[in-house]
């Protein structure tokens, strides 16, 4: 079976990867589009020691299951869970302690001919919304977690750091619920793609008021991202950490107890709205993909996402 391998943080097209039997609960899913996340390019770079076929984003059908499941065009969850632990019975699953994640955490990923994913997992994907669309589901979903972690309430001033593919879906989230974020971002082609939006946008981050917002959301996933949204927080503010971090964070910790800074890490969210904004076209993220790619020049495909500017990569399988 044909998928992009990652061992030892290189990542290589393999063309004899086994094809691993159906367990029970289970599907077998052929990815139909695929999406190059900065996780993947982060596992690369060290972030986790994984070792195995990467991919998390993915719109696909189903090949292999129930019948009720066969022929279904899906989207899914990436999280695995047990069921059992006291995680999952407590109703947070998305941090179950046995579980396993898509191409990040002990389960093969989606950048494959075809691959596994619990049935508990899968969204039915809407007709209408296109795989284009659907293929950024997950990562719209990541978005959509911030409200239901903050209370956002018009009137609040966001700051979100970043303009990349996920600062993008953010800002659109937000603007989504009669929000007006700032997004301060290095690229002007990527910050004109928000001109449609009632999003204000920067590269000049001296325009940044300094205690200036209420809430600042960071997605650039490194230090001066990170210090940027702190300064720019007014005091009892709230910093959303929404980026995964390669390597080790230093920052100011007095800063964040003595002004009482919230500080909220965000991580996987809920796809039932995220489908709601791709079917009725409220949130389109076409405009963000910037190249794409055979499944076998994934590697290639791969290195163009960690270029610097590029937004959304998509694979396609061969």
């Amino acid at each position: 079976m044909d998928g992009i391998w990652l061992a030892d943080g290189q990542s290589t097209f393999r063309d004899d990867l086994p094809r691993f039997e159906l367990p029970a609960d289970e599907v077998r899913i052929r990815p139909t589009l695929m999406g190059v996340c900065r996780t993947d390019l982060e596992l690369m770079a060290g972030y986790y020691p994984f070792t195995g076929v990467l991919g998390h984003e993915f719109v696909g059908i189903v090949e292999e299951g129930p019948t009720e499941w066969l022929g279904q065009r899906v989207v899914g969850e990436i999280n695995a869970i047990c069921g059992r632990c006291h995680s999952c019975q407590s109703g947070r699953g998305n941090h179950c302690l046995e579980r396993t994640v898509l191409g990040i955490v002990g389960r093969d990923g989606c950048f494959a001919e075809s691959f596994l994913l619990p049935q508990r997992n899968l969204w039915i994907v809407p007709d209408g919304v296109l795989d284009e669309c659907a293929v950024f589901t997950e990562p719209l979903a990541a978005a959509m977690r911030i409200p239901e972690q903050v209370d956002l309430c018009p009137g609040d001033r966001c700051l979100v750091v970043g303009d990349g593919r996920l600062g993008q879906l953010v800002a659109r989230v937000l603007a989504r619920r009669n929000l007006t974020p700032m997004v301060l971002g290095r690229h002007e082609r990527k910050l004109s793609l928000l001109e449609k939006y009632p999003i204000e946008s920067t590269t000049d981050e001296a325009k940044i008021e300094a205690g200036g917002f209420d809430v600042a959301i960071e997605c650039t996933g490194n230090a001066s991202g990170f210090e940027t949204a702190r300064r720019a927080l007014r005091p009892l503010g709230t910093l959303v950490m929404k980026s995964t971090y390669a390597g080790q964070l230093h920052c100011d910790a007095s800063a964040l107890v003595v002004d009482e800074i919230q500080l909220v890490g965000s991580r996987c969210g809920p796809f039932a709205p995220a489908l709601a904004a791709l079917s009725d076209g409220s949130i389109d993220p076409r405009d963000l993909i910037d190249d794409e790619f055979t499944l076998e020049d994934g590697v290639a495909g791969l290195r163009r996402g960690a270029e610097r500017g590029v937004l959304k990569v998509l694979l396609r399988p061969s």
